[in-house]
């Protein structure tokens, strides 16, 4: 038995010598073709990195509130007799816009302002009488009372009467009538609405760490996606005394110039605020950097020797780079590469450490520090 089990055991090693070594043979057959096959070359665009002017800007994204804004409505009720304005009309503070039917109030301002007339000759009559004692300072404090009575009834008919007429409040544009001609109106229909377009406001919130950066007067340009391509100018006008507890954002508001009127109450904006000097600074386009948990990198060609060809030998070497504030297409560069250094835009799938490359900027990435967008 012993001498048997020593024959298999010699066998058993015999066989897995052979499997390990034809193993450690197909696989230095399998570096050895890799070693002759080299590492492919792989096509990348490119840019050398550059210093620009670089303003810091704080973005929001607001609403726009008209300057002044309101539903015009009539305080007591009636049948509308005439309409003087049309839909989508400028109109001046003050311009008449519609009149309520008021021929019993106005008759009826005639009867008191009658009465208030008798008022006033009975009292100059009994002050000439009570000057010579025909009658008594009871009679003459009585049409004093009187006249004064009457007056106070006049005027309040009259502001009755002034009520059925519906003048605007402030200068702006109207919007679509919602009554006709000969409708009831209870006190508080809508009549139309009248909104104040320039300048016009818009409103955002931002972080309480940003609040050192603005104050009132700073610039702010707003953008529209009604209207691509566009800024409108303007000024941060008031800044909440107060921070949200619930957010921890402060509320702004900016004044925004429309002389157009293009920009509309109730439209969304972004509000771009220039936030402190411009300065320097190294920017790439936001396709170069390869954003990761770990860091964020980018792709450096550099050379390495010489081609068989005699021309420089290319290979790409990762950096690792602090990434800043993003504007448009770019990406401000705080650490990591210098001015001149040449930057893989395009291709960085294909590659790592040291893989030779060789650039092609037939085509490169968009590169717009305020990108438009177009219409195809």
């Amino acid at each position: 038995m012993t001498k048997r089990m020593a024959i298999m055991l010699l066998l058993v090693g015999a066989l897995l010598g052979a499997i390990f070594g034809f193993q450690a043979f197909k696989a230095r057959m399998v570096k050895k073709f890799m070693a002759s096959q080299g590492t492919p070359v792989q096509t990348v665009s490119t840019i050398t990195a550059s210093e620009q002017a670089w303003q810091p800007q704080i973005e929001a994204v607001g609403s726009l509130t008209a300057r002044q804004g309101t539903d015009i409505a009539p305080e007591v009720s009636g049948i509308v007799s005439r309409i003087h304005f049309k839909s989508g009309e400028e109109v001046r503070a003050g311009t008449l816009l519609l009149e309520l039917n008021a021929v019993s109030d106005i008759a009826q301002l005639h009867a008191l302002e009658a009465a208030a007339e008798l008022a006033k000759s009975t009292y100059a009559r009994d002050l000439q009488q009570y000057q010579d004692r025909a009658v008594s300072q009871a009679t003459l404090d009585t049409d004093r009372a009187t006249v004064k009575g009457t007056s106070a009834q006049v005027a309040q008919q009259q502001a009755l009467v002034d009520k059925k007429l519906i003048r605007a409040p402030f200068a702006g544009r109207l919007g679509i009538r919602a009554v006709d001609l000969g409708q009831y109106l209870n006190a508080g229909t809508k009549i139309v609405t009248l909104q104040a377009l320039d300048p016009i406001f818009v409103d955002f919130y931002l972080p309480q760490k940003s609040i050192g950066r603005i104050k009132v007067g700073q610039s702010v340009g707003a953008r529209a996606d009604a209207f691509p391509g566009q800024t409108f100018a303007g000024e941060i006008s008031a800044i909440d005394p107060k921070v949200d507890p619930s957010t921890r954002n402060v509320h702004v508001r900016a004044a925004i110039h429309n002389p157009r009127h293009l920009l509309l109450p109730g439209m969304f904006a972004i509000a771009d605020i220039q936030a402190g000097p411009p300065s320097r600074q190294i920017t790439l386009p936001q396709t170069a950097i390869s954003y990761n948990p770990y860091g964020n990198l980018v792709y450096v060609v550099e050379e390495n020797g010489k081609a068989p060809d005699g021309r420089p030998r290319l290979v790409a070497r990762q950096k690792f780079v602090t990434t800043g504030a993003t504007r448009g297409d770019q990406v401000a560069i705080a650490k990591g590469i210098k001015a001149g250094d040449v930057v893989v835009t395009s291709g960085q799938i294909k590659l790592r450490n040291g893989s030779p490359v060789v650039i092609n900027n037939a085509i490169e990435p968009a590169n717009d520090a305020a990108p438009k967008p177009t219409d195809e």
